[in-house]
């Protein structure tokens, strides 16, 4: 078998065939990936991988494969060799292995030079830091088992006849039909049919995931047709034993896949394991019986690089989703197709709040504006939700903005189907009769947790007239939320408050201690003095493990207040730097603060977390300020006239300070031990485990009002940007709520690396260069060595 292995390697590198088809597959690939423009090209397509590659691959191997095997047992029939052949003692099994291993060794020397594209994306990476060779490694193996699979096809297409030339058109049509032609079948008839073919299992092989069906599938039609080849090349009809020998073969490759479905291994291969879902996501998705509808609306073909790598990376997603549950069905629908239908299509998707996206986009030289739609809609038993697939990032540019997007994905969606599966339940208490928040200035932060949650408000105030009671109409809910109470709490209603927490009730505080706010400033002398706000809550928060201080928290890294400069007809409204509008970033990679912008905070506090004995509280600061701060100790004159002064730098030293605080576990009861406001039935010294957060600035929950009504939470009307204010609010409520581990995703870190777009301007032409000219160069001196060394060996 080994000396015909080497007569087929010689053989095929004899002649100048040989060359001329490892040369054009080399060049069709350089050509195709560095210089030709569209969907292959890697420069264009600005990320640092070569998915690119493994997409354009089985499409040339579908030809290359062909053209070396066309003569194995072709050329043998014609010349009249084959019978010779068969008379050595080998088996036919043996003969076709080493017709076919030689081959196969032709197809990885033919390869081999194309890992040269690795090293050019590695060159161009922009991110020095993250080089997903798994990923890699994975797609050059799936591209391996393709090509094995191609070449056992070829072999057998050799015997069919003794034309090299038809051998190769009937090599090619079976390769073609096994790779794409029953994805095609399946639209007519089912997705079972997909199965068979050959690109449904490379979809995910060359991405990255190994998946031991994928690979038992390689194997099975490469066994299959060697079997059958071994076969076809005897000389004596086929009698019964043999038709028993090739069912049996067939039987046994089918009942192994099949098997192989029930008991298999997945192995994500790629650095951040960005192909392998959360257990939560699979866990909703896992009993979902009917089908789940979803129609993606980033479709197009005009798109930027970035905005192709966001809508492959939908793609992949769905694929994952849809592998776990069948019963996820995705379709990606271009609703500017029609230029028609065009205007009609954006104001139907805006009146369903599918708001489209105007897009930067930068060809030869030349800015133009595009738009795309980043959303979807699902639908689950007659009913629809909508799915945001962008993320947008303060002063982001379009790389980092799908990049943000990316990481979001799987929680997007997974978020999106927990709706649909999961009707609301859970119930929040919306605090009033402590002077909080008027409803208009929670308006739309609460808007938007109603499609969730159930909300309705709650008041204390029958707690003076039967605590008990209130306490029990209390206990319904699933979580309280206080947003900026200005009336100190008694007695009474802490008591009703702490034993809601001891019966496991979660809680969301946002507390102001100083009593200022933008407001009371624009009056005619721009001034007022922050005093500190009592609301009789000291105890009951440092019981809990933290401390609101009465002092205000200024920051260098602040946002801007926009302040009316100039006289009479001559002002303009000017953004200053306003160090009391602190942005808050964490220090933390938790779910609730994963991936998302700034939270703007108004006249912040400062909070302390204690350390009390024997705690059975976690502690985790959700929010800090900047390192560039200082606390200003109350009372205290606050004038607009500090915006016109410049800040001395020395003077913000204290460090970051904590401005949101996660608690999380089993909380001792702030009246334990000590003699309570009114009797209780059942009170509690000890709760079941359960969270509280704490924000200290009421202000982050609080949107503008304009002349039609709420604006959006965290958006500034006069600079135009959106800080993180909403997004931070509704993931602490899905965190405190939340028991099924959505929420977790969030932290789930996906890396997208990106080509360093000045060197690609730069150095394009050298690595088109190298890529296109290098391969054939390697390849010339191979076969002049190749060559030179058979002549010396036969001339002696």
């Amino acid at each position: 078998m080994l000396a015909l292995l080497k007569k087929e390697i010689n053989s095929f590198f004899a002649s100048p065939i040989g060359y001329l088809v490892i040369g054009l597959f080399l060049l069709i690939n350089g050509l195709f990936l560095w210089l030709f423009k569209g969907e292959f090209n890697v420069l264009d397509y600005g990320f640092a991988d070569l998915s690119a590659f493994f997409l354009l691959a089985p499409w040339v191997l579908l030809f290359l494969i062909p053209a070396v095997t066309m003569r194995s047992f072709s050329d043998e029939k014609k010349q009249g060799t084959l019978e010779l052949l068969l008379t050595k003692p080998i088996s036919h099994l043996k003969i076709v292995l080493g017709k076919y291993l030689g081959a196969f060794v032709l197809i990885l020397l033919a390869l081999l030079p194309t890992l040269l594209y690795s090293v050019t994306i590695d060159a161009l990476r922009l991110d020095s830091d993250f080089v997903d060779t798994g990923s890699m490694i994975g797609s050059y193996l799936g591209l391996l088992f393709l090509a094995a699979a191609y070449t056992a096809i070829g072999i057998f297409a050799s015997t069919l006849s003794d034309n090299q030339i038809v051998a190769f058109l009937a090599a090619v049509f079976l390769c073609l039909i096994f790779y794409i032609g029953f994805e095609g079948i399946a639209d007519m008839s089912s997705a079972f049919v997909e199965q068979l073919g050959m690109s449904y299992h490379y979809k995910s092989i060359s991405q990255g995931v190994i998946d031991t069906r994928d690979l038992l599938y390689f194997l099975s039609i490469t066994v299959l047709f060697l079997v059958v080849t071994a076969e076809r090349i005897k000389t004596s009809k086929a009698d019964k034993n043999v038709w028993i020998k090739l069912g049996g073969t067939l039987a046994v490759v089918v009942a192994l896949n099949l098997l192989s479905n029930s008991a298999y291994q997945r192995f994500d291969l790629t650095k951040d394991q960005r192909y392998t879902l959360d257990m939560a996501s699979k866990d909703l998705i896992s009993d979902v019986s009917s089908p789940i509808m979803v129609d993606v609306f980033l479709e197009g073909d005009g798109f930027t690089s970035e905005f192709r790598k966001l809508q492959t990376e939908t793609k992949q997603l769905l694929e994952e989703f849809s592998a776990i549950n069948s019963n996820i069905n995705y379709t990606f629908i271009n609703p500017l197709e029609d230029d028609s239908r065009r205007d009609a299509n954006l104001q139907a998707l805006a009146q369903r709040g599918l708001t489209p996206m105007q897009v930067n986009v930068s060809e030869n030289g030349k800015q133009s504006q595009d738009i795309v739609i980043p959303w979807a809609l699902a639908s689950y038993n007659d009913v629809t939700v909508k799915i945001p697939l962008i993320k947008n990032k303060i002063g982001a540019s379009q790389q980092d903005i799908v990049t943000h997007s990316v990481q979001h994905l799987e929680y997007a969606f997974a978020d999106g189907f927990n709706k649909l599966i999961h009707p609301k339940s859970k119930k929040i208490a919306v605090l009033q009769g402590n002077q909080q928040l008027e409803t208009q200035y929670v308006a739309d932060f609460l808007k938007t947790i109603r499609d969730s949650y159930y909300i309705a408000p709650f008041t204390l105030d029958s707690v003076a007239v039967n605590p008990q009671k209130t306490l029990q109409k209390l206990n319904e809910f699933d979580l309280v939320l206080s947003a900026k109470p200005t009336e100190a709490f008694t007695e009474q209603e802490k008591l009703v408050l702490d034993q809601f927490t001891m019966k496991g009730g979660a809680s969301l505080w946002l507390l102001d201690k100083v009593v200022m706010d933008k407001d009371s400033l624009y009056n005619d002398k721009g001034e007022n003095v922050g005093i500190p706000r009592e609301l009789n809550l000291t105890d009951f928060f440092f019981k809990y493990g933290v401390r609101i201080n009465p002092v205000l928290t200024a920051d260098i890294y602040s946002a801007p207040i926009t302040l009316a400069l100039g006289e009479g007809s001559e002002a303009q409204f000017q953004p200053l730097q306003w160090p009391y509008s602190p942005l808050a970033n964490s220090q933390e990679n938790h779910a609730i603060v994963s991936n998302i912008d700034m939270v703007k905070f108004d006249f912040a506090n400062q909070i302390d977390t204690l350390k009390t004995s024997h705690s059975t509280i976690d502690k985790t600061v959700l929010l800090t300020s900047s390192p560039l701060t200082k606390l200003v100790g109350m009372p205290k004159l606050i004038s607009l006239e500090e915006v016109t002064q410049e800040p001395d730098p020395e003077t913000f030293n204290k460090g970051p300070q904590n401005l949101a605080v996660l608690l999380e576990g089993t909380f001792t009861s702030v009246y334990n031990n000590r003699v309570k406001p009114f009797e209780l039935a059942k009170a509690l010294d000890k709760s079941t485990p359960t969270k509280m957060i704490v924000i200290a600035d009421g202000d982050v929950i609080k949107n503008d009002v304009g002349r039609n009504g709420p604006l959006e939470l965290g958006f500034d009307r006069f600079t135009g940007r959106t800080f993180g204010n909403k997004e931070f609010l509704l993931n602490c409520v899905n965190y405190l709520l939340e028991d099924n581990g959505l929420i977790n995703i969030r932290s789930k870190e996906v890396k997208v690396s990106f080509l360093d777009p000045q060197k690609i301007a730069t150095q394009k032409t050298k690595w088109q260069l190298i890529n296109i000219a290098l391969p054939l160069v390697l390849l010339g001196i191979f076969g002049f060595v190749f060559n030179y060394m058979r002549r010396k060996k036969y001339s002696l």
